[in-house]
């Protein structure tokens, strides 16, 4: 289905203009507010061109990768802006994972430079660390100015498959800058756009979604560094927030404190997982809002479909489809269904009116030093749903294996595979349980050698090679997982195996 819109807001000829529009009418207007301060658009401007500079002197090419692991603040702004005016690829490095998940990212994207935050624990390559960059800041000559092409490589999105290896998206500019025009013309923003954001900007599609898409508004991009319920109604109040994205998790906490001063807010939306009717509605009786719910992918990038500006909304969607896409469920064979029918939902471009071929799909994937081209549109998601005849769409199912936890994603073969190097363990598999604040909680079923497993052992060495988040919060041990005629984990049958009256639930710190 595609949709239909306003006329298309101009687009930027590249990111390193994103800033131009707003730098000739509004200077001195705030561009980013984090926990250090306040930038304007002058000011953003020259940190971007001071930060292109120091990666400049630093060896940094066209085609080169920048990564940064950084906390949400201006640096990690300045130094994306830096590494686009010099036709870097760049890449982020979540804080929060673990030291062997933050090498795994590393290695896959071979970067020139790393700019190393205090919750880095990558040790190669060296990271630049806030200090030698403040000094880099400081000292560096301006870099030459690069040619800008809208198509080339600009960033690269982590993901991952069922396989539970991460995955390296390439995106050019065009569609880095492409969220932005789409949403800001959608929804007739302009300077007084506030947008708050507290994931974290070492997410390509946060960057997206904040600098560049505040950009092309001449508004002010709102990075946060709290994702508690107090910190982010604080962050909201005391710095005017008109929008904020939040995760169904933090929707449903702030629901829970009506008290809460959320008046400024214009719209919320909910992002990263799917958002529950029941949470919506609680939300919206709590603070006067119904919440904007999303459909997104990192290969697209960010969003595909969201909830009008407004109240309107159907329960179970998740948002209109954006009018730049063409969204449709296919069949197993790779037929398009009709309007409605149930499928595999996948992307191509819109194909008439003023949106028409303004998206292309992601370059491909970063492997051995080179992008492997995607094949041809349209783009599988993986997810099985429906879109109707006026474009709205609807998730039923993944059909990948992931599970989405507040959020944050959690592939399982990758915990499966921590889990299964104590000697203890025979099999194991691990599988989401339905949760009202997190949308899913992690569950690992056990088959042990040993009746006296140690959960607390499990859970560490968990805790030792992935982020907190994916440590499963509901340990099992089970007889025999089912298992199909090919020897492989039937999971279908794994809810019903944890509903069992008979299986012993536990938790880690305790010993079955």
């Amino acid at each position: 289905m595609e949709s239909s819109n306003a006329a298309v807001t101009p687009r930027p000829a590249s990111i390193a203009t994103v800033l131009d529009a707003a730098l000739a009418a509004r200077p001195d207007a705030p561009a980013v507010e984090a926990i250090s301060g306040v930038w304007t658009y002058a000011e953003l401007d020259e940190q971007a061109r001071r930060a292109a500079g120091a990666l400049w002197s630093l060896g940094v090419r066209p085609g080169d990768r920048v990564a940064a692991c950084l906390p949400n603040d201006l640096d990690i702004v300045a130094a994306f802006h830096g590494a686009q005016r010099i036709g870097a690829i760049w890449a982020g490095i979540g804080e929060a994972l673990s030291a062997s998940e933050q090498d795994e990212l590393s290695e896959l994207c071979a970067p020139t430079v790393l700019l190393a935050g205090p919750n880095c624990r990558l040790g190669t390559p060296a990271g630049i660390t806030p200090d030698r960059w403040s000094d880099l800041m400081t000292t560096a000559q301006a870099a030459p100015n690069v040619p800008q092409q809208l198509d080339a490589p600009a960033g690269i999105a982590f993901t991952s498959g069922t396989s539970g290896h991460p995955k390296a998206v390439v995106h050019s500019q065009r569609n880095l800058l492409l969220p932005g025009t789409a949403l800001v013309t959608t929804r007739g923003w302009g300077p007084e756009l506030r947008k708050g954001d507290s994931f974290p900007l070492t997410i390509l599609n946060l960057m997206v979604l904040s600098t560049l898409l505040t950009a092309q508004a001449g508004g002010c991009a709102v990075i946060m560094n709290r994702r508690d319920v107090d910190g982010v109604a604080d962050w909201i109040s005391e710095h005017r927030v008109t929008v904020w994205n939040g995760a169904p998790a933090q929707l449903y906490d702030l629901a829970r404190r009506p008290e809460l001063n959320l008046s400024c807010l214009h719209e919320v939306w909910s992002g990263g997982s799917d958002t529950s009717d029941t949470v919506r509605t609680a939300f919206a009786d709590a603070h006067g809002l119904t919440p904007r719910t999303t459909y997104g992918l990192t290969e697209a990038p960010t969003v595909v479909a969201i909830d009008p500006a407004g109240h309107d909304w159907r329960p179970g969607a998740s948002g209109r489809v954006l009018p730049q896409y063409r969204v449709a469920a296919y069949d197993d064979a790779g037929n398009r269904l009709p309007p409605g029918e149930l499928g595999e939902l996948r992307i191509s471009a819109a194909t008439s009116g003023p949106w028409a071929h303004s998206w292309t799909p992601a370059l491909g994937y970063w492997e051995r030093g080179g992008i492997r081209p995607l094949e041809p549109a349209p783009f599988p998601t993986g997810d099985i749903g429906t879109v109707s005849a006026d474009g709205w769409l609807s998730v039923l199912d993944r059909k990948k294996l992931v599970i989405i936890r507040g959020g944050a994603n959690v592939y399982p073969l990758e915990v499966e595979r921590v889990i299964g190097k104590h000697p203890a363990v025979t099999k194991v598999a691990v599988c989401p349980v339905p949760d009202d604040r997190l949308g899913q909680r992690v569950a690992a079923l056990v088959e042990s050698a040993s009746p006296t497993t140690d959960f607390d052992a499990l859970a560490m060495l968990c805790r030792d090679e992935l982020a907190g988040y994916k440590v499963p919060e509901i340990w099992v041990r089970v007889e025999a997982l089912p298992v199909n005629a090919m020897g492989k984990v039937d999971r279908t049958r794994l809810p019903e195996l944890l509903a069992r009256e008979s299986v012993l639930r536990v938790t880690p710190r305790s010993r079955i």
